[in-house]
């Protein structure tokens, strides 16, 4: 039986509190956005997109959050208990590729498909409304599942916490997410993600670094010798040790993980979204860096707490002393709980739940967003009211944040009765969600895939990934139940099926029925614009973010009123006359909203990324963890080194997505301090 390490009160007192306080903030946030910098989240434009102005830091802040799930921190750690050094390294690998990948494919968007809202929008232009209906089903199959299984997952581990009734958490979380989303959109959850960054980041940090001085493990050195000294037996690691890079068990794992991640990051519209929103010159800086750093987060965490506590668990300090962690609860994510317990104390316990929330949080908050933007725009706005206001539309998106949270909040409940955990998760949602990845990649990069391949290719991929799933889980256990069909081999095999075997249908069927696609055709998806609102929508191109810092930094005071706001009136920097393509326009009349400069520069961007995909799978899949796979254990010198570098990386990660966004945004922080220093000047005067 699992002993609470904290009070039912702090768990509904640390939920509700923070999910309050943050809602203040938002709301503060907003105002302040709409009064000083004139973003108006009452504009789709803004509330879907942030109306494509997002900066690089602060596009890879919400990016690092929107990736640092509770799965990096509390889970890598849990499994690095389970299987050893290995396992946070192929944890690591499999979080980075992918975002390297949408990096390429939201600079090739930019090029294709400037005024997108959503991916599935790009599908409905391409191929129709059939298409268009199944690529809504299985993005809604991948955001459900992926953000329902977090939900349990941290409400799990809030439960195992804290006694708190998992009912109440699967239900509290989502609820103060639904309001700040609501009220802000996609610009507000870039503040709280980076809030949410900033918080989970410095919590990592000191865990990591107060645990390995902590005088019961004694530093590097000690923690080495301390885990050495273990007689635990892994099977299926090389001499049974912890401390070796020949893990079968976390190969498998890590290989399940990389098909999962690849689905979560393309087949959720909140990383297209984010692409969107992001600035021309931003899109690749932002999310080439943040696959950099990310691998922090296991690397440093997953091997400092998972392996300290194999150190202490049979040790008078232990918290639960004599008693040592069984499967359920490490497969539930106690471990980290135990070990800051054990060594830390309550304060340190009750700051990783202020950290469980943070992740689970901005997890849900890009997750409520993207559904709510496929319910006002790919099914609203495209099937109920194509001449739909952006006022209605906005309401539309408000209604769904708060039914998709709703929503949420009674599948992880469903998902909680039904027996399922994180682990049974971790496989089952890649062989459900990777069919439509390679003919979403087709949609952007092959003009020769048909509209009967990218509606019969991720079909007929989930039959044969189901299929090859629950065969091979009753050849080799016998049953088919919540337990067989989470064993690692049948659940890699049907990934590998359910990814790899969408391509091959899709490129026979469009040679057997064979046609060709005008990628003008993209060019006709327009913004959103409402002719009654002033505001309403985009010009086509507006200054860059460095023009108006330029502008501030020397232009005149009658250049610089363009761009700040005085009062109750706001006013947008000024804009060419607009290009906009029409959707009436023939093919030959429809023309590229971008400047020719634009294009060459998105063009440069699109070979570095093209590049530098190629350069992170061979260094993170190849050329690092592979060559260490053999019969070595770690020496000491060796573990101390490694050791050393993966906190080094944590910090670099403060500076890429903590310290820079601040820097990157210096101009519009001062902008808005200047308005609200000089608004409140005024009053003082008036007063």
């Amino acid at each position: 039986m699992t002993v609470a390490l904290l009070a039912q009160a702090d768990g509904y007192g640390i939920i509700i509190g923070l999910s309050v306080l943050f809602c203040i903030i938002i709301i503060a946030a907003v105002r302040i956005q709409k009064r000083y910098l004139a973003e108006d989240s009452d504009q789709s434009e803004m509330f879907m997109v942030a109306n494509r102005s997002v900066g690089t830091g602060l596009t890879a802040s919400a990016v690092f959050s929107s990736w640092m799930w509770i799965n990096e921190s509390v889970f890598s750690a849990a499994y690095t208990y389970k299987w050893g050094i290995a396992l946070p390294i192929w944890w690591a690998s499999g979080l980075s590729f992918q975002i390297a990948l949408m990096a390429m494919l939201g600079i090739v968007a930019k090029l294709r498909v400037p005024y997108a809202h959503t991916s599935l929008e790009i599908i409905k232009m391409r191929y129709g409304k059939y298409a268009h209906w199944l690529f809504i089903l299985l993005n809604l199959i991948n955001n459900i599942f992926g953000c329902g299984s977090m939900i349990l997952a941290g409400s799990q581990l809030v439960t195992g916490m804290t006694g708190m009734h998992v009912i109440a958490a699967c239900i509290l979380i989502p609820v103060g997410v639904v309001t700040y989303t609501a009220v802000g959109g996609l610009k507000a959850t870039f503040l709280t993600d980076f809030l949410h960054t900033t918080i989970a980041l410095i919590l990592l940090i000191y865990f990591s670094l107060a645990v390995l001085t902590n005088e019961h493990i004694g530093g590097i050195s000690g923690l080495y010798e301390k885990v050495k000294a273990t007689d635990d037996y892994i099977v299926g690691n090389y001499e049974g040790s912890l401390l070796t890079m020949k893990s079968k068990s976390s190969v498998l794992f890590g290989l399940v993980l990389k098909f999962g991640n690849l689905a979560l990051v393309l087949m959720d519209t909140a990383f297209w979204q984010k692409s969107f929103a992001s600035e021309v010159r931003s899109t690749v800086p932002a999310y080439n860096l943040v696959s950099i750093v990310i691998l922090a987060i296991p690397w440093c965490t997953g091997t400092i707490i998972g392996l300290s506590a194999r150190a202490i668990e049979k040790n008078p300090v232990w918290f639960d002393y004599p008693n040592t962690l069984t499967l359920t609860q490490v497969n539930s994510g106690l471990v980290m709980p135990y070990v800051l317990k054990s060594l830390l104390g309550r304060g340190a316990t009750a700051g990783l739940l202020v950290l469980i929330f943070m992740a689970i949080t901005s997890t849900v908050s890009s997750s409520m967003i993207a559904v709510s933007s496929i319910i006002s725009q790919d099914f609203f706005r495209t099937y109920i009211n194509p001449h739909a206001s952006d006022r209605k539309i906005l309401k539309v998106s408000h209604w769904g944040v708060v039914f998709h949270g709703c929503f949420m909040a009674g599948f992880a409940i469903m998902l909680e009765y039904a027996g399922a955990t994180n682990n049974w998760s971790t496989y089952f949602r890649p062989i459900i969600a990777c069919p439509g990845i390679l003919p979403m990649i087709l949609t952007l990069l092959w003009s020769g895939q048909t509209k009967r391949a990218a509606i019969l290719a991720p079909i007929l991929g989930l039959v044969s990934g189901i299929a090859t799933w629950l065969s091979l889980s009753w050849y080799w256990s016998g049953a088919i139940n919540i337990q067989t069909t989470q064993v690692q081999l049948p659940g890699l095999y049907a990934a590998i099926v359910s990814f790899f075997s969408p391509a091959l249908y899709s490129v026979v069927i469009s040679l057997i029925w064979p046609s060709r696609f005008d990628w003008r055709e993209f060019l006709k998806i327009d913004l959103i614009e409402d002719k009654s609102q002033t505001n309403s929508s985009l010009p086509s191109k507006l200054p860059s973010s460095e023009a108006i810092n330029e502008t501030l930094r020397t232009g005149s005071d009658s250049e610089k009123g363009a761009y700040l706001t005085s009062g109750e009136e706001s006013v947008q920097p000024p804009s060419p006359p607009s290009t906009k393509p029409n959707a009436h326009n023939p093919l030959d009349e429809v023309v590229h909203p971008f400047d020719e400069e634009t294009l060459k520069h998105i063009k440069r961007w699109l070979k570095i990324a093209s590049i530098y995909f190629v350069v992170n799978v061979l260094v993170t899949i190849v050329l690092w963890p592979l060559p260490l796979y053999r019969d070595w254990i770690f020496t000491k010198s060796f573990f101390g080194g490694w050791v050393t570098m993966a906190i080094i990386w944590h910090f670099g990660a403060i500076f890429a997505v903590v310290l820079y966004p601040i820097y990157d945004g210096r101009y519009e922080i001062a902008r808005a301090y200047n308005g609200m220093a000089k608004e409140l000047k005024g009053t003082r005067v008036k007063s």
